[in-house]
Order: C-alpha cells, then structure tokens, then sequence
C-alpha cells in the first residue's frame, strides 16, 4: 500500500476536479428533477382524466426500470434515432428522468396526507380548485416533504457515481484512471472517495433529521 504516492499532490488535485464534477451534476440533476417531480406529482394527485393514467404509468416505468440502465439509454440509444448528447448532458438527463420519477412519488404523498377536510373547506369558500392546490394544499404539503426530498437528494449525489460506465470525469472516474497505476493506489484512494462521500451525504442527513424533528 503506497499512501503517499497515492495521496500526491497531483493525484489529489485531480480527484477535487472529479468532486467537482459530481457535485455540478448532482446540483443541476436535483434542480431538474425538483421541477419536473412537482409537475408530475401534482399531475397524479390531481386525477385528471387520461392525463393521470398516462402520468401513473410514465413515473411507474421509470421507477421500476434501473438507472443504469436509462444511463445507457441517453448515452448510446438516444444516438441511434438521431440524438446525440455529450456525456455530461446524457449524465444529467438521466439522472433528472430517474429522480423525477422518484420526487414525483414523494410529492403525490405528500398531497395525498392534507385533511380532505380543508380542501372541501376551501373549496366551499369560493376558491377553485388550482387556487385551492397552490394556496392551501401545496405550502403544507411541501413543508411535509422536506425531509423525504432531501434524503433522496442523497441518494442522487450517490447514484452520480453510476455515471462511470459512461466516462464521465465524475469522482469515481478518476478514482479509477489513478489506482489503475499502480495496485497499491487502491486502498488508500478508495478511503479517501469513501470518506468524501460520506462527508457530504452525512452533512445532507443531518440537515433531513434537522428539518424532520422540526415537523414533529
């Protein structure tokens, strides 16, 4: 085990380039994937005739499909029907599709736990149903969702690390690209990837059990 070879200066500056990188897709991934949760999830809880079906059967599909597997879809099937993405572009597309589908989820939940009782109530006060949705059940149910979006935020930051089967010069990649060099890089690169990792995701959960027991 070679510690000081492994950990040089150069080395080192090189895997802080590759967390850049994944913080930069995680960052731009979780931006996405909050609009498009919200859109998708109030789509579903709304019940719109066909829209909700069609909506229910899109999360599901995605959800039920690995995120692998849709990483290989943007970056080498996409090409095939004319599509072609950088690697970066494919990376978050199929991180936000996969997430979105998750958040979606999360949000359909959090809508579904208001008191009926306050939407007949607002209902009956003269506010129509949109107003109702954006005025009275979204603010509640958003604050209920905090903890649960954050923990998934988590595990997007974590899933970034799948996007190495692409070549994207995430973390992971150039944990890779360094102890493919010498055998004796592995143990100590991949403490110091694990330990990055778990900074960051401990951070995040703190922040989640924070905002939860703030809701108890």
């Amino acid at each position: 085990m070679d510690i000081a070879g492994a950990l040089s200066a150069d080395h080192l500056k090189f895997l802080a380039d590759g967390f850049m990188v994944t913080l930069y897709i995680a960052f731009i991934s979780i931006v996405l994937s909050f609009i498009v949760g919200i859109l998708l999830g109030t789509l579903r809880y709304a019940k719109i005739p066909v829209v909700s079906k069609i909506v229910a059967v899109i999360i599901e599909t995605i959800r039920n499909t690995p995120l692998l597997l849709i990483i290989f879809f943007t970056f080498f099937a996409l090409p095939e029907v004319g599509i072609k993405l950088s690697v970066t572009v494919a990376a978050i597309l199929a991180l936000t599709v996969f997430e979105s589908a998750m958040l979606a989820e999360i949000v359909r939940g959090g809508l579904n736990s208001i008191d009926k009782g306050q939407i007949e109530a607002a209902r009956s006060s003269g506010l129509t149903y949109i107003q109702t949705l954006w005025h009275i059940v979204m603010p509640q149910a958003l604050r209920r969702m905090i903890p649960p979006i954050v923990s998934q935020f988590i595990s997007l930051l974590k899933d970034t690390s799948l996007c190495v089967i692409i070549a994207l010069p995430e973390f992971m990649h150039n944990a890779q690209i360094i102890y493919a060099q010498n055998v004796n890089y592995i143990f100590p690169i991949f403490f110091v990837v694990a330990l990055m990792y778990f900074i960051v995701n401990y951070c995040l959960s703190l922040i989640a059990r924070r905002l939860e027991s703030k809701q108890a």
